[in-house]
């Protein structure tokens, strides 16, 4: 990937919204999204944190 593509995690602290807007102010626009899942571990087993979504920006023409 290239200068003109970038994956923008959303923070936990930020709504999608906040994210894809904090793009948008760095000159990005969302091109495709990605879900995970992330585990942390309690007890010895693996139990179910929160979901990480990604965007990929690409870079507005000016």
């Amino acid at each position: 990937m290239g200068k003109n593509q970038i994956w923008f995690e959303v923070e936990e602290n930020e709504t999608i919204e906040q994210c894809l807007e904090r793009m948008k102010e760095k000159g990005y626009m969302a091109m495709g999204r990605k879900e995970e899942p992330v585990f942390h571990v309690v007890n010895g087993e693996p139990t179910y944190l929160r979901q990480k979504i990604q965007f990929k920006g690409i870079l507005m023409e000016e």
